[in-house]
């Protein structure tokens, strides 16, 4: 069973990521089947387009936002590992911001680079071979199955296996006192392990949802939390 598996919920109407850009003023609910139906169109584009493998290293130089958690499910449902350094990865993907830093360590057509509009727009102006997510994706199917089944004992997260990883995340859990009930509004970023792990990846194994808020400096989270329904918080 990949880590994708273990942590997905696929048939689950209740929301699962409710996702605030308070710079843009956007706000996406997404059900854990919703959830379910990007990641597996970024699987197929990942696997299709870009001819990932299992056991192929992706670097994600994305803030903590939905369509990172899509990016993050589908890699480890091919089978990827995850890296943080994106020097020796088979495949980048990254957001415009990163874009010159990813093509400083790896070939044109091995970044993939998302606008994270919340309207799928593209990025005009990318450089031959680099592909365009937004246009891409909504190309594929929204069911993925792998071409061969991913062992939980594959590496999925800078060397550790899905096992250990889904064990971590497990623990913080029950640290955080996470339940399949929670409601967790967070703003944590998930560029370090140990955003990553509680920020996402907790909230994931507890069964809980969250409520990912960037740019939120200013915002009323007291209040937010309140409209959300919210039992905890993070960061």
């Amino acid at each position: 069973m990949s880590l994708t598996d273990a942590l997905l919920d696929r048939g689950s109407p209740r929301p699962l990521i409710t996702f605030y850009d308070d710079a843009t003023g956007e706000r996406v609910e997404l059900s854990g089947t919703t959830t379910a139906n990007w990641a597996a169109k970024t699987a197929n584009l990942l696997r299709d387009e870009c001819d990932l493998e299992p056991g192929g290293r992706v670097a994600v130089l994305l803030p903590a936002h939905w369509q990172t958690a899509a990016v993050l499910l589908a890699a480890w449902w091919c089978g990827a590992e995850v890296v943080g350094d994106p020097a020796g990865a088979d495949l980048v993907l990254c957001d415009a911001g990163r874009l010159d830093l990813a093509l400083s360590v790896v070939a044109p057509h091995a970044v993939v680079a998302l606008s994270l509009d919340a309207f799928g727009k593209g990025l005009p102006g990318l450089p031959d071979g680099v592909l365009d997510f937004a246009t891409q994706v909504r190309l594929h199917g929204d069911d993925f199955v792998p071409w061969e089944p991913v062992p939980s004992t594959t590496p999925a997260l800078d060397g550790a296996d899905g096992d250990t990883v889904l064990a971590d995340a497990r623990d913080r859990a029950a640290a955080l006192g996470l339940t399949a009930g929670s409601r967790v509004l967070s703003t944590r970023d998930w560029s370090d392990p140990d955003g990553l792990r509680d920020g996402l990846l907790a909230v994931l194994a507890a069964g809980a949802s969250l409520v990912q808020c960037r740019n939120a400096e200013g915002v009323d989270l007291d209040r937010r939390a309140a409209t959300e329904k919210a039992t905890h918080r993070l960061g």
